[in-house]
This record gives C-alpha cells, sequence and structure tokens, in this order.
C-alpha cells in the first residue's frame, strides 16, 4: 500500500510538471509571437514618399510666431502640421505620430510663442474632410505634443488664449459633422487643458465654429453657433440654431444677439474684429438660397445692420473673415477668389490671384507692413509683398490630396498617375536616373480640375484615360499633350445621368482598348472611349434623398444649403471584373449594393445585405481575386455615418455569401481601399483611415506598415506588378511606394520564429547617375528646391533578424530597466564585466558579395535592428582612398564620397553572417542575383572585362599613390616634430637638425613630383602633371561612365605608373630608411618623444 501511494505520488508530480512544461510552452510561443508579430518587425521595409510638390494641398490654417515672422507653422487640412523657421525656404512635419492628421486651426500663445495649440479635425464641411481625435499642446516649440482632451469633438473650428493669462484657453468645438453628440460647443480650460468646461451649449446637433475676443477685454467674447450635418446624400449647413453668441463675463453667462441679424434660419457665420476699432464687428452670414450677405456693428453686436449681399461661394468650404491690423475698414473673406472689402463692408472685390491657386482659407498680415500677407488655400502657401498683387507660391511643401492612384508598365521606370482634390490629375516617374531624384518638373497634368481614376493602356503607355468630378472623362495623349473628351452622354430623351463626385473607372483585363464607365448605370466602350453603350440598368436603390430623415426630420427645400456640395444620391463608386473570367463584372453603389453579372452585364445578380455591416453602407471598394474566379473582396466605408469601424468582406461564391475578414484592424478608422498581391492569395492590403496595412493570412492578423509613412488616410493601392512595388496614395502627404513588397510574401509564424533569413534579391539596373543641374541632388537650386527620392541605387538586399544583435551592455541596460520598472535592488556589475563591456565591439551584421567565380568582389555592414532590414550594394568595388574614420561630409555637394570601379554586367552572389564580440556566425542560405545594363552608351566598352580590367589596374595604382600623398604627410609631421625635439634636446649633436632640414626639403622635392607643384599654383602659373594629377584623371574621368577609356586615359596611366615606380623607390629610402635612422639618433640624444618613435628606457 506504502509503494502505491509513493507510485502514485510520483505520477502525480510527473503529470504537474508535463503540464507546467506544456503551459510554458504555450506561454512561450505566444510571447514570441507578441514579440515578433507587431508593427515595428516590417518597420525597416521603408516606404518612399515622392511627393510631388508642383502643386501642394489644402491649408486651413497659419500661426505665425509673434515677434519672429519667419517661423510659422501651417495646419494642413488633411496633411498634419508643418513649421518653417526660414520663411518656407525650408519645411519640416511636426506632427506626423500623433492621433490624427486631419487639421482645423493651430494657435500659438501670445505669451510664449514656445507654447503651441492645434485643434484636430479639419474646421470645414467639405465632402472629403477627416476627423480629428481633439486638442494637443506643445510645449516645445513643436517637437513634442500632449493630447489635452476633447477627444470626441471631431472637429475643431478655432483655438483663442487669454492674452492675460496663459492658462485659459477657449476651444469652439463644431462637433462631429457625420453624427449627432460628441464633444460640441464652447469649452474653456483655466489650468492649461488639464480639464475643460463647456460654456456654451446649444444642442447635439449644433457646436461652434467661430470665436473672437474683445482686443481690450478677453472677457468679452462673441460665438457663432452653427448646425450642420453631411452624409453620402445630402449636406445641411444651417437651421434654427444658428446664430451669433456673445458674452461679457468671460463664458459665464450668454446673450443671444438678434437685432438687425437675419430672422430665418442661418448657416455657418464668420467674424472679425478690427483691433484698431473694437466697437465694430463684422459677421458674414450665410443664408438658404444665396441670400446672405456682410452684417455690421458699431456698438460691440447691441445692432447690427447690412452692408451687401457679399456670400462666399460655399460657406461649408470656406467662411473666415480676417481684418487688417491697420485699417478698420479693410476686411479680407476667405473665398474661391479671396475677396476684401475697403470700405467697411459696402462692397467686396477680388484681391488678385492671376497665377495663385484659388480656393482660399487662411490669411495672416503682417501687423506692421500690412502689404505682407501669407495666405492659405487647396493649393499650398502663397507670400505676397504688394498685398495680393503678386504671389510667391512654396513650391516645397509636398501634401498633395490623392483620391485614387494608378501605374503604368513604363519600361524601365514605371510611372504613377493620381487624380487630387483640386490640383487636377497628375503623373511622373516612380524614378529617375538623376542624383537629383524626382523633381517637380518631372510630372505633369493630363486633366484639371478634382482628379479621380486615371487607367494608363497596358501596352502603350502614352494613351492615358483621366477623369474629373462629377464623369468627366478624356483620353490624354502622352506623346503630343492633346486631350480628348470622351465622356459618356445619355441618348435622346432619356434620363439624367447621376456620376458620383469620384466615378470609377475601369480599364478591362481582357482588352486593353476596353473601358468600363458608371454613372447609375455602367457602360462599356471597346474603341477606348469613342463609343459607349450602356450594359447596364440603373443598378442603385433609386432613393430619393429628399425624403431621408437627417437630425431627426426630413427637412425643407429651403434648408440652407441644402445638398450643396454633394453627390447626387444613387450612383456606382466601386468597380471591377474578374482578370480570370471575361464579363464577370462587380459593381458596388453608394447606397449600399453590390450588383453581380456573369455574362457582361446582359443580367445582373442584387446582394443588399452584408454580415456585419450597417445597411446602406458605401461600397468604397470591390476587387475581384486575382487567384480564384469565385473570390471577390469588398470594402465599406460608413464614416459618413459617423461609424468609423473597418468593414472588408470576403465572399467565395461570386459575391452569395460573405465574410467578415476585418480581423484585428484598429476599431477606429473606416477603409478606403484594397489590393491582393499577384503572387499569394492571402496578401492582402487595406488602405484606411489613417494608415496602410497589411495580411499574410487572408485577413486574420492585420499589421500596419509604418516604415517612413506618417498617420496619414490612405485613399488608394496601386501594384506595380513587373517592379512587386506598392504605392499608396495618400490624402494630404502625396505618394509612397513601397519598393519590393516581395519579402511579405515570405511571412508566417514559422518563418518569423527562424533565427535569420536573406531574401532574394531583385535584378539590379547598372547606370550612372546623371546630373543635369550640374552638381547632385539640389544643386545651386537653392533649399527650397523640391526634391524626392530615388530608391537607394544598385542591388538591395533585404534580411530579417528574430532578434537583435545586443551588447553585453545593452543587454545589462535592458535587464535593469526590467528590474526598475519592477522595482528590484540594481546591483553594480563587477570590473571584470565592466571591463568586458567596455572592450566589446558592437556588433553587425556582415554582407558579402562574390563574382561568378567565387572572388570577393565587396563586404558590406547592415544594421542589427531585429526585424527587416535593408542594405543597398553600389555595383562598385571598394573605394582605393586611404582609410577614413571620420564620416564623409554628405552635406557638401562639392564633396563626392570615394568609389570604387563599378563592376560588370553579371551573375553575383550574397551571403549573410553576424560578427558578434569579434566572432564571425554565418545567418543564412546564400542568394544569387543578376546585374543589367539600364542604357547603352552611344560609344559603349564592347569588352566590359577588359574594361574592369583596367579599371582595377587603375585602382590599384590609386591606391598605392594616394597612400603615399598621405605616408609624405605623415613623414612631414614626424620630421616637424623631430626639428622641434632636437631644438629642445641639450645634449643633441647639433648636425642632427641639419639632417631634418635635409629630410625636409628631400619630402618637399618628392611631393612636388607627386602632388604638384604648389608654390606655382600659388601664383596662378601653370605647373606641370603632376602622378596624383593624372591618376585622378583616369579615375574621375571615365569611372562615372560605361563608355571605354580614352587613348588619353591610358597613356595617363602608363606615365603615372611610370613616374610613380620611380619615385616610390626614393620615398621609400627616405621613410623607411632615413628618416628612422635619425628618429634613432634623436631617441639616443635623449629628445622628447616624437610621432612614429617608440621611447627606450632601462629602469635605474
Amino acid at each position: 500500500m506504502k509503494k502505491l501511494i509513493i507510485i502514485s505520488v510520483i505520477i502525480a508530480v510527473c503529470i504537474s510538471f508535463s503540464i507546467a512544461e506544456e503551459k510554458t510552452g504555450k506561454n512561450e510561443s505566444s510571447k514570441d509571437k507578441e514579440t515578433i508579430w507587431k508593427a515595428d518587425t516590417f518597420s525597416g521595409l521603408k516606404l518612399r514618399g515622392i511627393g510631388p510638390a508642383v502643386y501642394s494641398g489644402r491649408v486651413s490654417d497659419i500661426a505665425v510666431h509673434p515677434k519672429q515672422y519667419s517661423t510659422y507653422y501651417v495646419a494642413v487640412a488633411s496633411g498634419n502640421v508643418w513649421k518653417t523657421i526660414n520663411a518656407g525656404t525650408t519645411w519640416s512635419p511636426v506632427f506626423d505620430s500623433y492621433g490624427s492628421y486631419s487639421i482645423g486651426c493651430i494657435t500659438i500663445d501670445p505669451n510664449d510663442p514656445l507654447v503651441v495649440w492645434v485643434g484636430t479635425g479639419e474646421n470645414n464641411s467639405q465632402r472629403s474632410v477627416g476627423y480629428g481625435d481633439g486638442v494637443y499642446k506643445s510645449l516645445d516649440g513643436g517637437k513634442t505634443w500632449e493630447n489635452m482632451g476633447l477627444k470626441n469633438s471631431e472637429h475643431i473650428g478655432k483655438i483663442l488664449v487669454d492674452p492675460r493669462d496663459s492658462r485659459i484657453v477657449y476651444v469652439a468645438a463644431q462637433g462631429p459633422l457625420w453624427n449627432s453628440g460628441g464633444d460640441r460647443g464652447l469649452y474653456k480650460t483655466t489650468d492649461g487643458g488639464k480639464t475643460w468646461k463647456q460654456v456654451l451649449k446649444i444642442s447635439e446637433n449644433t457646436g461652434v465654429s467661430d470665436i473672437v475676443m474683445d482686443p481690450r477685454n478677453p472677457d468679452i467674447i462673441f460665438a457663432t453657433a452653427y448646425q450642420r450635418r453631411r452624409h453620402v446624400w445630402t449636406l445641411i449647413n444651417g437651421g434654427p440654431e444658428s446664430a451669433i453668441h456673445k458674452t461679457t463675463d468671460a463664458g459665464t453667462t450668454w446673450k443671444k444677439l438678434e437685432n438687425g441679424l437675419p430672422k430665418e434660419e442661418m448657416g455657418r457665420i464668420a467674424l472679425a474684429i478690427p483691433s484698431t476699432k473694437p466697437d465694430t464687428v463684422y459677421a458674414l452670414i450665410e443664408l438658404a438660397g444665396k441670400g446672405g450677405g456682410l452684417y455690421r456693428s458699431n456698438d460691440a453686436g447691441a445692432n447690427w445692420e447690412k452692408t451687401c449681399d457679399y456670400d462666399t461661394q460655399s460657406a461649408q468650404y470656406y467662411q473666415e473673415l480676417i481684418p487688417d491690423p491697420v485699417n478698420p475698414e479693410r476686411v479680407y473673406s476667405m473665398d474661391t477668389w479671396m475677396m476684401v472689402t475697403e470700405d467697411g463692408g459696402k462692397t467686396f472685390h477680388k484681391v488678385g490671384e492671376k497665377y495663385k491657386h484659388v480656393d482660399n482659407h487662411a490669411l495672416w498680415i503682417e501687423p506692421e507692413n500690412t502689404d505682407h500677407m501669407l495666405a492659405g488655400c487647396d493649393g499650398g502657401v502663397y507670400e505676397s509683398w504688394d498685398r495680393g498683387a503678386t504671389w510667391d507660391y512654396k513650391p516645397n511643401l509636398p501634401v498633395m490630396q490623392f483620391y485614387r492612384v494608378t501605374v503604368d508598365n513604363a519600361f524601365p521606370f514605371y510611372n504613377i498617375y493620381g487624380g487630387t482634390q483640386d490640383n487636377q490629375t497628375v503623373g511622373g516617374p516612380s524614378r529617375t536616373s538623376t542624383s537629383h531624384g524626382i523633381i517637380n518638373s518631372d510630372w505633369f497634368t493630363t486633366v484639371g480640375g478634382d482628379g479621380f481614376y486615371t487607367q494608363v493602356d497596358p501596352k502603350d503607355p502614352n494613351i492615358v484615360y483621366s477623369e474629373w468630378q462629377y464623369g468627366g472623362l478624356i483620353r490624354f495623349d502622352k506623346l503630343t499633350g492633346e486631350v480628348l473628351d470622351i465622356r459618356p452622354q445619355p441618348g435622346m430623351g432619356e434620363p439624367a445621368l447621376r456620376f458620383n463626385w469620384d466615378s470609377p473607372l475601369l480599364l478591362s483585363p481582357h482588352s486593353h482598348t476596353r473601358l468600363y464607365f458608371a454613372a447609375n448605370i455602367l457602360f462599356r466602350s471597346d474603341d477606348r472611349g469613342d463609343n459607349w453603350k450602356a450594359v447596364s440598368p440603373d443598378l442603385t436603390r433609386q432613393l430619393d434623398r429628399n425624403k431621408l430623415k437627417v437630425m431627426g426630420k426630413v427637412w425643407s427645400v429651403d434648408t440652407v444649403a441644402k445638398n450643396a456640395s454633394t453627390s447626387f444620391y444613387g450612383n456606382i463608386v466601386s468597380l471591377d471584373e474578374s482578370p480570370l473570367k471575361e464579363g464577370l463584372l462587380y459593381v458596388g453603389t453608394d447606397d449600399g449594393l453590390i450588383q453581380v453579372s456573369e455574362d457582361s452585364g446582359a443580367n445582373w445578380r442584387k446582394i443588399e445585405k452584408f454580415p456585419g455591416v450597417p445597411d446602406m453602407s458605401y461600397v468604397a471598394r470591390i476587387n475581384a481575386s486575382l487567384h480564384d474566379t469565385d473570390t471577390v473582396y469588398a470594402a465599406f466605408d460608413n464614416h459618413k455615418m459617423g461609424d468609423f469601424k473597418p468593414y472588408i468582406l470576403k465572399s467565395t461564391d461570386r459575391g452569395q455569401n460573405w465574410t467578415l475578414i476585418s480581423g484585428d484592424l484598429p476599431e477606429r478608422g473606416n477603409v478606403y481601399a484594397l489590393a491582393q498581391d499577384h503572387e499569394k492569395a492571402d496578401l492582402l492590403f487595406a488602405g484606411t483611415e489613417f494608415g496602410l496595412f497589411f495580411t499574410v493570412d487572408g485577413g486574420k492578423k492585420w499589421l500596419q506598415l509604418k516604415g517612413g509613412m506618417p498617420i496619414i488616410a490612405v485613399r488608394d493601392i496601386a501594384i506595380q506588378r513587373r517592379e512587386n512595388d506598392l504605392v499608396a496614395g495618400t490624402f494630404g502627404r502625396g505618394f509612397y511606394i513601397l519598393d519590393d513588397y516581395s519579402p511579405l510574401r515570405s511571412v508566417s509564424e514559422a518563418y518569423l520564429n527562424k533565427e535569420a533569413h536573406l531574401l532574394p534579391v531583385k535584378k539590379a539596373w547598372m547606370f550612372i547617375p546623371s546630373e543635369p543641374l550640374g552638381l547632385k541632388e539640389k544643386s545651386f537650386q537653392g533649399d527650397s528646391f523640391y526634391t524626392a527620392p530615388n530608391p537607394p541605387f544598385g542591388a538591395v538586399f533585404t534580411y530579417y533578424l528574430k532578434e537583435e544583435l545586443k551588447t553585453k551592455k545593452k543587454i545589462r541596460q535592458e535587464k535593469e530597466k526590467q528590474m526598475k520598472k519592477e522595482g528590484k535592488d540594481i546591483f553594480y556589475p563587477t570590473w571584470e564585466e565592466l571591463e568586458a563591456e567596455a572592450r566589446e565591439e558592437e556588433p553587425v551584421v556582415l554582407l558579402t558579395v562574390t563574382d561568378e567565380e567565387g572572388n570577393v568582389v565587396r563586404r558590406l555592414t547592415g544594421p542589427v535592428s531585429a526585424g527587416f532590414n535593408r542594405v543597398a550594394w553600389d555595383l562598385r568595388l571598394p573605394p582605393a582612398d586611404p582609410t577614413d574614420l571620420k564620416p564623409p561630409a554628405k552635406d557638401n555637394p562639392f564633396v563626392s564620397e570615394p568609389i570604387g570601379p563599378m563592376v560588370v554586367p553579371g551573375t553575383y552572389k550574397v551571403n549573410m553572417a553576424k560578427r558578434v564580440n569579434g566572432e564571425v556566425t554565418p545567418l543564412s542560405d546564400t542568394q544569387t542575383f543578376t546585374t543589367t545594363p539600364l542604357k547603352t552608351a552611344s560609344l559603349p566598352e564592347p569588352d566590359r572585362t577588359e574594361l574592369l580590367t583596367f579599371s582595377k589596374k587603375t585602382a590599384r595604382l590609386q591606391r598605392a599613390v594616394l597612400g603615399a600623398v598621405d605616408a609624405m604627410k605623415e613623414a612631414k609631421t614626424r620630421t616637424d616634430h623631430l626639428k622641434k625635439a632636437i631644438d629642445d634636446t641639450p645634449g643633441a649633436d647639433p648636425k642632427l637638425a641639419d639632417e631634418a632640414r635635409m629630410l625636409e626639403t628631400r619630402l618637399k622635392d618628392l611631393k612636388k613630383l607627386l602632388t604638384g607643384d604648389s608654390l606655382r599654383d600659388k601664383f596662378n602659373e601653370p605647373t606641370p602633371t603632376s602622378i596624383v594629377d593624372r591618376v585622378q584623371s583616369v579615375v574621375y574621368g571615365y569611372w562615372t561612365t560605361t563608355s571605354a577609356p580614352t587613348g588619353t586615359h591610358r597613356r595617363a596611366y602608363e606615365i603615372a605608373a611610370s613616374e610613380f615606380a620611380q619615385l616610390l623607390e626614393q620615398m621609400r629610402t627616405l621613410i623607411e630608411k632615413d628618416l628612422k635612422n635619425l628618429e634613432d639618433k634623436a631617441e639616443a640624444a635623449g629628445a622628447p618623444y616624437t610621432p612614429g618613435r617608440f621611447p627606450t628606457w632601462k629602469q635605474e
């Protein structure tokens, strides 16, 4: 019995250990997955922002330093916050990694210019506005920011700081545009934003848009209540709650102002108080049917009088007044064209914008010189020094708002096209062969207006189709620049077409001449748009939008701005054709339908219910699978109903049944775009309100691609299949390219759990980057000259490390950091441990490139960060210049980094190892890749191998010659020190000083032969050609070309080699024998230490 009990206990203990081990294994696996499966793992796959800045983007506000007018901030409506300290010569984005990219207003504390307040969420009610997450504050001039609350405001109109007390701040919160509730009204803090009090509340549908302070008494504040709502189908931009309110006690009590103001329902209202005449208050009031105008009060709002009928073109988009700092009768109005009154509101006229972009939203006027102005508009930032007569454009602010993006198949570098908000449709290169990168002049326009879809003939990249708002469509001839209108028209007696603001256009994957274009019906053209035929009936719900309730009721036809700046309701907004089955068509509508045709449009099947998706949600994107005929993906966007959730669905039976695959995408961030990899079916990409995401498992797990991309809306995604490049069209920061995303195809949990991987290497183009502007990068164009980067030149090696390679010191510090966090004691390391840390080398990744014969041609070191990393090889042998531990002067355009000869085209291999504390360990399999000439020179070298042989021979001579130059410099230093040491040694033979001077003379003679006659050069006289001159004329004369070296180059080499061979022996004798003998004599004489000697000493 006792034995049985013992056996039972042993079994129980074993089982418990087994279970514990199993649990521990699971926990470790889970922990590894959490550690590895994160966005940071992929941050080494950098996204390359390429602008452009040829046009800029919508600016909502400008805040200028109160004393240093060259320093100012620009609030970009959907492109974060930018700062300049040199009047726009250069810019820095200062708000890229916070909770919102959409900015409504920005305010500098008048008492402390380092304190800056930002209100997120654009302060307009336009159809494409982003939404914010409250108020932010910076205490260090924009370097860092803290969210101070009001996170549910979504749109902030203005922020004012009490000039008497910076702790008192007022925030005009317009509140949610798409929904009721939220943080809405006027808020006040008296403790610098720690707490907020709502001092003016109107209702759940009405917020505050504009506020102004009496400059004499900041307790007197005027505030405009703004009732509005927008949905997919409508805009209501006013109502009975829109009004002007006034407080004289800092918000404790309010009075609604009415005397002389309109009795009917008002829309958006703008206010202005001239600082030189503060009893005067201007109000620009929107009414229904363009019945608004400018109202003026001369008694601080007690009484009002209408002075003129002027109103802005669209108050939901403009409606801001800026008073002149000196002349109280001069007030500027932000409008399509900037307007100004100079007679106190009786009349308005255009300021003048002949060569300036229209659609104005912000204006700053210099207080001491009112001719000097900064304007923010849909085209960016402009500056005037003559009160608007002429304008200077800031051509280096890359904040274009792209709705759509596409790529062509141009060779060798493809082009990117995109349609923008109010900045036309542009096209330009994905990269160039110049050292300048991509510059503004590389871009061209295909069609004006607001741009959307572009399609490019896959067989002829000179044929481009582009559209503008509400169904405008053209065919652009890239060769001639000519534009042909090809928009389909309704037939005789047919009803008007309902095109969306952003109507879908598709070039069929089955015919490069076939186009599909959609209004409320689908059109098809088989002849490049010359002729069209309808291939569907009306595919929408055909609802009457004027019968739909908004803010709880149906609004009358006389409502303020009803349906203004809104697409007609009931139209097709997404479209695709299966690339695997011709005629299998999918369309998505703005009223929540997906329609499917399996016979080129002869019959249609309607789907109106989708699991997990609210009814009537906007079908933002529909993508037929590239891999399976029956599979289709759809993205729904319901944010215009105040629902910001992501909705991505998949069907495997042509739309009959659907499954949500949004997985773990962030709950806040609607989806605009989808793309599927053309090789791996489960590799999907999603463009959302707050960034670019990918999944490798068909939607179970999503991760954000952050490498170099700010928080920004990604409205569209295009994949260039030949290059495996992903191009993201962002709404406020231009284009971003993920060059060669193919490493993502390999990703899996098992893959990431291996120690390291060296991924396949893409074919590398060989060419010499040109310098058409004379020098590299910006050349002499000035700092404001905009350049966007090319991808790294040469062969790009991508590798993965499961864990960072760390030094002993870093490992210890990380452990101690965790112990400190846990409140544990941290004991001092032993001296032996500290010594080991001090002597340890920094770890590196080693990449070794070999040629077809196995010869090592280059060794490179790479970063040791965990996750994916990239290193580029410039396709050259190592430089022959002397080793220099100082980093190269990259900021100096006149200084080029040392280069070696370019290798020949062919096949190469690369392997990877790690070096940790001096020990080298192989890490991954070898990868093979090819290098190919990009272009053929006009006079090419037929034998590239012979060219490389000559280059190597030149490099060997250059190595020796430049090494001799440095050796001569060192000898000169040694001689100079010897002369001084001999003079300082009383017992030294005076003849030693004579020997030192003789050595110095011989050194100078040899140096003249080696590097040239510096004395003649000093007096601007011709000097004989030196050995260095001849060698460098060969190196820099033909190492930067793929042509053959000239006869002059070869003769220069022969002369230099012959002269140097003789000179080298003389130098060796002088340095290794004669100088050494003199140093030995100085040492024997007891001279002080000099460089090059080792002191002798005997113990006494």
